[in-house]
């Protein structure tokens, strides 16, 4: 396997940020300004995009999920961003260590609270460099940002506002995420779920430190699967599980659920939050399960605070989708187009804020 095993199971951003949309706003996001920080020695390259008049809201950071990125060079997110810029805020985005222009070593199992402590050195720079709008400081995130987020939230007490996009709840969604699209592949429902009992039981037989052939006894039918070995290029040899036990050996897996915990206590530090929070859903996420996202938002983000707006027809990438499926736009043939009232909602909720 070409990648380390963790990003198999891993809230994956799909297409999230590789797409330009060449609308009136995109083009009025004009040229951005390079602008680097430094970050545990390593010189993380960024762009910069300010609105055309002097009057800065703030400036919003846009946490990338998972994966390697090349957002500056290919100008990730420049719908969204050109969303953020029209309602006044700065944006202010950087490709992850070893990718792009940014120097180091890619990690693929980057833990969420140096993800955090990363964003919190981008805004050090920001302030030192007395950047435009980096008196308020905004986030916003899709997927892994969901864990990455809060964490920032907790260690920078002067966030203003955050913008959650598809976003996560504690625990590892891949369960939900293997189910769902093997339906959509055409299994039952009964075999979907067994194969993917067989995905978890499989994550705990490694997290306790058992053998391979314990692993290859409790999976038999996921080794099997088409969309598994797709997704994994093959599935897990002989090191390769090795190598998955160590990662996953001084990981926390919930007892209840058997799921591993990416952020403890994360109920907690939404119970704490006093910004106000934007989160926005496909309703046809088949990565992440919105549904227990919105209702762990619902039940612990003060209501005063929380606005929540779920679309039909989207994907986990807020693209108009048939079934949402991991694969559904691989073969290039289907447009990628963002779903109705999605950004008119981030606007209008942005241009509402009294900050």
């Amino acid at each position: 396997m070409k990648l380390n095993p963790l990003i198999q199971f891993a809230v994956s951003l799909i297409a999230f940020s590789s797409f330009l949309f060449f609308t009136p706003s995109v083009l009025a996001l004009g040229t951005g300004k390079i602008v680097e920080f430094e970050f545990e020695g390593e010189t993380l390259n960024g762009v910069l995009n300010l609105p055309k008049n002097d009057e800065v809201k703030g400036i919003v950071l846009i946490i990338h999920g998972y994966g390697e990125t090349n957002a500056v060079e290919y100008n990730w997110y420049a719908d969204m961003r050109a969303t953020i810029v029209d309602a006044g805020f700065a944006t202010y985005m950087w490709d992850k260590m070893g990718c792009g222009d940014s120097t180091g070593s890619f990690d693929i199992n980057q833990p969420v609270e140096n993800s955090a402590d990363e964003a919190i050195a981008a805004i050090k720079m920001l302030r030192k460099q007395n950047i435009l709008g980096a008196h308020t400081i905004g986030l916003w995130g899709g997927s892994r940002a969901g864990w990455i987020n809060p964490l920032i939230i907790k260690k920078q007490s002067d966030i203003a506002f955050w913008v959650s996009i598809s976003g996560v709840d504690d625990k590892e969604n891949f369960r939900y995420l293997l189910e769902k699209n093997l339906v959509i592949d055409g299994l039952s429902k009964k075999k979907a779920q067994l194969i993917a009992k067989e995905w978890q039981q499989g994550m705990l037989i490694a997290h306790q430190g058992g053998s391979y052939w314990d692993y290859k006894a409790a999976t038999k039918n996921l080794a099997e699967n088409e969309f598994w070995l797709k997704f994994t290029n093959g599935g897990f040899g002989f090191f390769s599980y090795y190598f998955l036990r160590y990662s996953l050996s001084d990981k926390v897996f919930d007892s209840e659920t058997g799921l591993q915990v990416h952020v403890e206590n994360l109920d907690s530090l939404l119970r704490e939050l006093d910004i106000p929070v934007l989160a926005l859903f496909g309703e046809l996420d088949m990565n992440v399960d919105w549904r227990q996202t919105r209702s762990l938002y619902q039940q612990t983000i003060e209501p005063s605070l929380l606005t929540v707006a779920s679309f039909k027809q989207c994907n986990h990438s807020i693209f108009e989708a048939t079934t949402g499926g991991y694969y559904e736009f691989a073969e290039g043939t289907k447009p990628y187009k963002r779903c109705d009232g999605f950004l008119e909602t981030a606007s209008d909720w942005l241009n509402a804020l009294e900050l």
